[in-house]
C-alpha cells in the first residue's frame, strides 16, 4: 500500500526506544506564558499559507554559506583587497597615473594592479562560487511535502515552509527542523544518525507522540490541523520545549520528538514530520559560526617590512622634491630651452614650492617599485601549492580508513614550522577512542588477569632498568618503540571487538561456581539493562552487534553478551536479555520492563535504569563515575567500597577508565509518588525546568547498594610514543587536556613517556568545598599558595637533569585561570616539562590554549578529535583535527586535519619545516630584487635633476614583476629544501630554525635590505661609469638613454636571477627551467619589442637586434655587473659555511661527500647530537639511565682507586 504503514510482521518493527513512558496530556492551565520572551514561536501544522505574512512569517528553508552574493561580491571583494596597505597605495598611484604629473603611461601604473587585484578576486571568486554550487545542491535536494487532500508531491529543500507536513525516506537527510508524527514502526520510533551534528557516529532514537500515531499514510494529512507554541530559534541541539495542541488536547514535547536538519534517517523506511525551524533558523545553522580570522606571524612582520619600504619611498620622495625645489629655483631660468615656467605649470621658477609639491606626488608614484605588487598573490599561489603537497604526501595517508591528510586552509603553512607549544586532548587523540572492556571488580573480588599497554610498557622498564651492560640503551629504545604498536603480538588480537577480558572464573559459566553469585548475576544484568544501546542482528548468523551511544557503553552491552546475558531486544516500553541463568548450556529470555530512564549527561556524571522485573519487583540500576556514586551509597550498601576503591586506584594506575555499578530496591507506593512528580516536572516550562528534573533524580538515585566496578582500556594510538619522543627532540612542548580523572591522565602520560619514574610531579587540588564565598576564597588562597610553593621548588632546584611535571584538576583549573593567577599558573607551567590538564571542560581546554597563546606570546598547535575540542582547535593558532571515531566536527573547525596523532611529527617537523623556510627566503628574497631594481631609479633622478624623467621603459616596468622575476621566486616557495625529508625527521633538532625565527629576524630581514641597497649601486654607477663616455657602436656612437635604461635592466634580470639561483639549496629541471627561462624571456621580449610600431615611438625600435646585441660592451657589462652583484653574497655564505655554520650546513656537506655512506659511525654520532634537550619522551628516560649507569661505574671506579691508594700507602 502506498505510503502504508509496515505492520509488525517485519521484525524490526520490534526494536524499540529506550523511552518508556508517552507524554501524558495536560490542562491547558496557562502554567506558563508560551509567548514570553524565549518561547515566542506559533507554528500551524499543514497550513504553511498562514506563514506567509507578519508576525507569523519566519525565514525560508533557503541557506548559504557564501560570503557574496552577485549584488555584493564587487564592493565586498574590493574592500577586501584594498584591506592591504600596498594595494591601497597602487591604488592611489594607478589613478595619478591619469594625471599630467605622472612619469608613467597609465598603462604601467593601472595594469599590474589589474592583474593582481583581479587574480585575487578571480580566486576569492571561485572559492564562492564552489560554496555556492555546494550550497545549492543541498538547497535543491528533493522532499516530499503534503500538497492537499492526503497529496504528497516534491519539493525543493528551499521551497519549504513553517508547517508543512513532510515525508522522509530511509537514508534521507532531514531538509529543516521537524516535529516526528509517526513512522514505518507502530509505536512511531526511527533511528537518526547526527554525525553531522555533534559529531558522534552513533544511531539515536526517536519516537513520536502517542497522538499522532494514526498520522501513518499519506490519506491520513487529508484534515490534519494541530498547532505548535514553542522556543525560539537557538543552537542548543540538546534541548527543546514545547506544546503540541491536538484534538483540543495540549502534550508536551521534548528533545526525542525533534528530527533535526542535517541529521540522517537510518533504519527506518519513513518519517512524517511537521516543519518547525526552516533555514538558518533551523538549530545546525545556528550553531554554524565563522571560523575565527587567522594570520601568521611571518604575515604580520611583513605588513611591518611593508610600512618601512613605505617610510623609505616617503623619504626618498622628499629628498627628490626637496633636489626638484632647488633646481627649480636657481637653476631652471638658465635652462631657457625648456620654455619655462612651462604651459601646466608643474615647473615653475616663480612657484618653486607648488613645483616641488608636484614633484612630490610625481616622485612617490616613480618610486613605487620599491613595494612589491605581486608579492601577495605569489605567497597566495605558493601556500596553495605547498597545501597540495601536504595533501598529497602518502606518508600521512591512513591506509585503514582510506584518510588522506588535509590542509584545510593555506594561510597558515609557515606556522607549522614555528609550533612552540602543542596541546592535545587524550581520548581519541593519544587513545584510539575503541573501549576493550579488560577488568572489573565484584562484590569486592577483581577479575581479569590480561594486562593493559600502559601495564606492558611498565613490565618492560623495569625489566630493562635491572639491566648493566651498557647496549641495553638502544635495546630500550627499540623496546620501548614497539611496546604499543607490537601489543597484539605479544597478545592475540580478541577474538570479539570490545572484549579482551581473560579470567576462566567468569568465562564459559563459571561464574556460577563462584562464592559471592547473586552480586555477580546483578552486575551482569546491570551490564545487560543499564543502557540506551539499539540490537541489530545478523539474519544470517543470528548474532546481534549493537549501536551504542559510546564506545564505552557499546564494550559493556558486548561484555554482558559475552558473559551469557546477550541484551536481544527493545520495544517502546521493555528489553529483553536472553540470560544464560540458572543454566549456563539453556539460555532464557527474561523481559524487563522500563519505566523510567534518568540520562548519562556530563554534569550528572551517572545514568539510572528503573525497571520492573518478571516477579514484579521494580529495581533501580545505576552506573556512574566512582565519586557520584559513593557519596549516594547507603549505609548498608558500603560492604565493598574500600576493597572496590582499591581496585579502582589499581585500574587508573593501569590507564583503565572506570565506571561504578550499584542498584537499589524500590517500594510500589515509593516508586508511584516518586513517578507522579518526575512527569509532572517533565511536563512543565520554564528556565528551571531542568533544575526541578536533576532534583528530583537526585532524589531516587540516593540510598544505592555497590555491587561492583568495571574497567575498559581506550588503547594509545599506534606510533604515539616514538612521535611524541620526536617532538620533544624538535624542541616542542606538550601539554595534554583530558576530561579523563588525574589516576588515568597520569598512567596515559607515563605510557606516552609524557612522565618517567624520577620525574617529580607537582599534583595541584582542592579539598575545600565551595559552597559559600568564603570557602571560594579559603580555595583561591589555598591553590595560590600550592603554585608558590612549587614555583619556588622548581627555581631552587640545583640539578640540571631534574625534570618536572604539573598535573591539575579541573575544579582547581577554574581558580587557576581567574584573572588574578592566571599568569603566576602559566610561569609554573612553562618551567614544568610536562603539563596535564584532567577533568576539564571544553570551555576550560579552550581557556588554557588562549592563555599559553597570549601569556607566552608564542605559537599554539591544538589537536584534537572531538566535538569538545571544537574551542580549542579555534582558539590555537593552529587547529589539527584528527578524523577519528568522534565524528567530523574536530576537522570540519580546523585548518589541518590528518588521521592519526603519530602523523603530527611529518606535518610539523617535515612540511612545517620546510613551508616556513620556503616562505621566509621568498618574501626576504622579494624585498631584496625590489630595492635593487626601485632604487636604480632614484639614482638616475638625481643624474636628470630630479625631473621625474625613468631611465626605463614602461614595459620594462610592467613586465619586471608581473613576468621576469615571479616565477623563480615561485618556484623557491614551492620546491626549495635544505634537507630533505629523511634528514628532517633524523635531525628534529632543525625544527628549531623556525621557533627562533633565523630566517625572519630583522637581521636577516636588513640584511637582504642591505644586498638589495648594494646591488642597487653596482648595477647604476657601474653602468654609468661604463657607459659615460665611451663609444658604444661600431660607428663611435655613444650611448643613449634607452641603451643605458635597457643594459641596466638586462643587469637586474641576471644578478636577481643568479642571486636566487644561490640561495636555493635544491634545484629540480623545474627550477632550472623558470630561473634560467625568465632570463631568455627577457631577451625573447626585447627582440619581439623592437620589433613593433610602438618602439618607434619610444626610440627603442630595434633595440636589442641593431643597438645592443652588436655591441659587445653591452655583454661584457652585463657581465661584469652581475658578478660584482652577486660577489658579497657568495662571500658571505662561503664565509658561514666556513667558519659558522649552521646545522643544515654541516648536513649538507656530510651528505654531499657521501660521508654518511662512508662513515656510519660519524653520521650516527651527528645524529645524536642534533636533538634538543629534553627530559621527556623515550630519549630523555634513555639518558636519565645513561646518567645513573655513569654515576655507578663513577662511584665503582672511585672506590677501586681509593683501595689501590691504600695498598700503595701499606706498601
Amino acid at each position: 500500500m502506498p505510503g502504508g504503514r509496515i505492520r509488525a510482521r517485519i521484525r524490526r518493527g520490534y526494536l524499540h526506544t529506550f523511552g518508556c513512558h508517552w507524554s501524558h496530556p495536560t490542562e491547558e492551565d496557562g502554567s506558563i506564558d508560551i509567548l514570553q520572551p524565549g518561547f515566542s514561536r506559533i507554528v500551524y501544522c499543514n497550513q504553511p499559507e498562514k506563514h506567509d505574512h507578519k508576525p507569523l512569517k519566519y525565514r525560508s528553508n533557503y541557506t548559504t554559506t557564501t560570503k557574496y552574493n552577485i549584488i555584493t561580491f564587487f564592493p565586498k571583494a574590493i574592500f577586501e583587497q584594498f584591506r592591504r596597505v600596498a594595494n591601497l597605495y597602487f591604488l592611489l598611484a594607478a589613478a595619478l597615473s591619469l594625471t599630467p604629473i605622472t612619469p608613467f603611461g597609465p598603462l604601467s601604473m593601472i595594469a599590474p594592479l589589474a592583474f593582481v587585484v583581479g587574480l585575487s578576486m578571480a580566486k576569492e571568486a571561485l572559492e564562492d562560487w564552489r560554496r555556492f554550487i555546494q550550497d545549492m545542491k543541498v538547497n535543491l535536494r528533493k522532499a516530499m511535502v503534503h500538497k492537499k487532500d492526503g497529496v504528497f508531491g516534491y519539493k525543493p529543500w528551499m521551497k519549504l515552509r513553517v508547517g508543512d507536513v513532510v515525508k522522509v525516506e530511509k537514508d534521507q537527510f532531514f531538509p529543516a527542523d521537524l516535529l516526528l508524527l509517526s513512522s514505518c514502526y507502530e509505536d512511531g520510533i526511527c533511528y537518526v544518525e547526527t554525525m553531522n551534528l555533534d559529531g558522534e557516529t552513533n544511531l539515536k532514537v526517536k519516537r513520536a507522540l502517542e497522538v499522532t500515531l494514526p498520522l501513518d499514510e499519506d490519506s491520513a494529512f487529508k484534515d490534519f490541523s494541530a498547532t505548535i507554541k514553542c522556543e525560539d530559534p537557538n543552537p542548543n541541539l540538546y534541548t527543546f520545549i514545547g506544546k503540541l495542541e491536538y484534538d483540543r488536547q495540549v502534550y508536551s514535547l521534548e528533545p526525542g520528538q525533534i528530527l533535526l536538519r542535517d541529521s540522517k534517517l537510518r533504519n527506518t523506511a519513513f518519517i512524517y514530520g511537521v516543519v518547525i525551524f526552516t533555514g538558518h533558523d533551523s538549530k545546525v545553522m545556528q550553531n554554524s559560526t565563522e571560523s575565527p580570522s587567522k594570520r601568521s606571524k611571518i604575515e604580520k612582520q611583513m605588513d611591518k617590512i611593508i610600512y618601512i619600504l613605505f617610510s623609505l619611498l616617503v623619504f626618498i620622495s622628499l629628498i627628490s622634491s626637496i633636489g626638484f625645489i632647488v633646481k627649480t629655483k636657481y637653476d631652471l631660468p638658465k635652462w631657457w630651452y625648456l620654455r619655462v615656467p612651462d604651459p601646466k605649470r608643474l615647473y615653475d621658477p616663480g612657484r618653486p614650492l607648488e613645483s616641488g609639491f608636484y614633484h612630490l606626488i610625481t616622485a612617490l608614484i616613480l618610486y613605487g617599485y620599491l613595494i612589491p605588487i605581486s608579492l601577495y598573490v605569489s605567497i597566495e599561489v605558493v601556500k596553495v601549492l605547498q597545501a597540495q603537497f601536504i595533501n598529497s604526501d602518502i606518508h600521512m595517508y591512513d591506509e585503514e580508513t582510506g584518510t588522506p591528510a588535509q590542509a584545510r586552509t593555506s594561510n597558515l603553512n609557515e606556522e607549522l614550522g614555528q609550533v612552540d607549544t602543542i596541546l592535545s586532548d587524550k581520548t581519541g587523540t593519544l587513545t584510539c577512542n575503541q573501549m576493550d572492556f579488560l577488568k572489573c571488580s565484584i562484590a569486592g573480588t577483581a577479575y581479569g588477569t590480561r594486562a593493559s599497554d600502559v601495564e606492558l610498557a611498565a613490565a618492560k622498564k623495569m625489566a630493562n632498568s635491572t639491566e648493566e651492560n651498557g647496549e641495553f640503551v638502544e635495546e630500550e629504545i627499540q623496546l620501548e618503540s614497539v611496546v604499543t604498536s607490537k601489543a597484539e603480538e605479544i597478545h592475540k588480537p580478541p577474538p570479539v571487538k570490545g572484549f579482551s577480558f581473560e579470567d576462566s572464573r567468569l568465562m564459559n559459566g563459571n561464574w556460577l561456581k563462584e562464592p559471592n553469585l547473586d552480586a555477580i548475576l546483578l552486575f551482569f544484568r546491570i551490564l545487560g539493562v543499564c543502557h540506551t544501546a539499539i540490537p541489530e542482528e545478523n539474519q544470517e548468523t543470528g548474532t546481534f552487534t549493537y549501536e551504542a551511544e559510546s564506545p564505552d557503553e557499546g564494550a559493556f552491552v558486548v561484555a554482558a553478551r559475552e558473559f551469557g546475558f546477550e541484551f536481544c531486544k527493545r520495544t517502546q516500553s521493555s528489553v529483553c536479555v536472553r540470560e544464560r541463568y540458572p543454566s549456563f548450556q539453556q539460555p532464557v529470555e527474561r523481559e524487563y520492563k522500563v519505566l523510567n530512564l534518568l540520562d548519562f549527561t556530563s554534569k550528572r556524571k551517572r545514568m539510572s535504569v528503573i525497571v520492573r522485573d518478571e516477579e514484579g519487583q521494580i529495581l533501580l540500576f545505576c552506573k556512574g563515575a566512582d565519586s557520584i556514586v559513593f557519596e549516594r551509597l547507603s549505609r548498608n550498601g558500603r560492604m565493598y567500597e574500600e576493597a572496590t576503591t582499591k581496585h579502582l586506584n589499581d585500574y587508573g594506575d593501569a590507564g583503565l577508565r572506570t565506571l561504578v555499578l550499584a542498584y537499589k530496591k524500590l517500594d510500589e507506593a515509593d516508586y508511584n509518588g516518586w513517578n507522579e512528580e518526575f512527569n509532572k516536572a517533565k511536563t512543565m516550562f520554564g528556565s528551571d525546568r531542568e533544575a526541578n528534573l536533576e532534583r528530583i533524580c537526585d532524589v531516587m538515585e540516593r540510598d544505592l547498594i555497590l555491587v561492583g566496578a568495571t574497567a575498559v582500556e581506550d588503547k594509545l594510538q599506534k606510533g604515539v610514543p616514538q612521535c611524541i619522543d620526536k617532538l620533544a627532540q624538535a624542541g616542542l612542548k606538550i601539554w595534554v587536556l583530558t576530561g579523563d580523572k588525574m589516576e588515568t591522565a597520569i598512567n596515559i602520560g607515563f605510557a606516552c613517556s609524557l612522565l618517567r619514574q624520577g620525574m617529580k610531579q607537582i599534583c595541584i587540588t582542592t579539598n575545600v568545598e565551595t559552597a559559600g564565598h568564603e570557602s571560594k576564597q579559603a580555595a583561591k588562597e589555598d591553590i595560590s599558595m600550592q603554585i608558590t610553593n612549587a614555583s619556588q621548588m622548581v627555581k631552587l632546584e640545583k640539578d640540571p637533569h631534574a625534570a618536572f611535571a604539573l598535573i591539575i584538576d579541573g575544579k582547581t583549573l577554574t581558580y587557576a585561570l581567574e584573572d588574578d593567577m592566571k599568569h603566576q599558573f602559566l610561569n609554573l607551567a612553562v618551567d614544568c616539562a610536562s603539563v596535564i590538564c584532567c577533568r576539564v571542560s571544553p570551555k576550560q581546554k579552550a581557556l588554557v590554549t588562549r592563555l599559553v597563546k597570549e601569556g607566552t606570546g608564542k605559537i599554539t598547535l591544538a589537536i584534537g578529535d572531538g566535538a569538545n575540542d571544537v574551542g580549542m582547535i579555534q582558539e590555537a593558532d593552529i587547529g589539527i583535527g584528527i578524523s577519528g571515531c568522534e565524528g567530523m566536527q574536530a576537522v570540519m573547525a580546523s585548518d589541518f586535519a590528518i588521521a592519526q596523532f603519530r602523523f603530527l611529527e611529518r606535518l610539523l617537523v617535515v612540511h612545517g619545516h620546510w613551508c616556513y623556510k620556503r616562505i621566509a627566503q621568498m618574501i626576504c628574497y622579494f624585498f631584496y630584487k625590489n630595492i635593487a631594481f626601485g632604487l636604480t631609479i632614484f639614482y638616475f633622478e638625481a643624474f636628470a635633476s630630479f625631473s621625474g624623467q625613468s631611465v626605463y621603459d614602461d614595459w620594462y616596468m610592467l613586465l619586471f614583476n608581473v613576468v621576469l622575476t615571479s616565477l623563480p621566486v615561485i618556484s623557491l616557495g614551492v620546491f626549495e629544501q635544505d634537507v630533505d625529508s629523511e634528514v628532517c625527521l633524523q635531525f628534529p633538532a632543525l625544527y628549531q630554525q623556525g621557533p627562533k625565527n633565523l630566517f625572519f629576524d630583522w637581521q636577516r630581514i636588513f640584511g637582504w635590505m642591505g644586498n638589495g641597497l648594494y646591488t642597487s649601486l653596482i648595477i647604476f654607477f657601474l653602468n654609468i661609469i661604463i657607459f659615460y663616455d665611451q663609444a658604444f657602436r661600431a660607428g663611435g656612437q655613444t650611448a643613449d638613454m634607452t641603451a643605458v635604461g635597457t643594459t641596466m635592466m638586462t643587469c637586474v634580470i641576471w644578478a636577481v636571477n643568479c642571486q636566487i639561483a644561490l640561495t636555493m639549496s635544491h634545484f629540480t629541471w623545474i627550477q632550472h627551467f623558470l630561473v634560467w627561462g625568465s632570463v631568455l624571456t627577457w631577451y625573447l621580449f626585447l627582440f619581439v619589442y623592437g620589433e613593433s610600431s610602438y618602439a618607434l615611438q619610444v626610440n627603442a625600435f630595434r633595440v636589442l637586434r641593431e643597438i645592443l646585441a652588436p655591441a659587445p660592451l653591452y655583454w661584457s657589462a652585463t657581465l661584469l655587473v652581475t658578478i660584482v652583484c652577486n660577489l658579497p653574497y657568495l662571500a658571505h655564505i662561503s664565509f658561514q659555511r666556513t667558519f659558522n655554520p649552521l646545522d643544515h650546513h654541516i648536513i649538507q656537506e656530510i651528505k654531499y661527500y657521501k660521508k654518511h655512506i662512508e662513515d656510519g659511525h660519524m653520521w650516527h654520532r651527528e645524529k645524536s647530537k642534533a636533538r634538543e634537550k629534553t627530559k621527556i619522551g623515550f630519549s630523555a628516560r634513555v639518558d636519565a639511565k645513561i646518567r645513573l649507569l655513569k654515576g655507578r661505574l663513577n662511584k665503582k671506579y672511585s672506590s677501586i682507586s681509593n683501595h689501590s691508594s691504600g695498598l700503595q700507602l701499606q706498601t
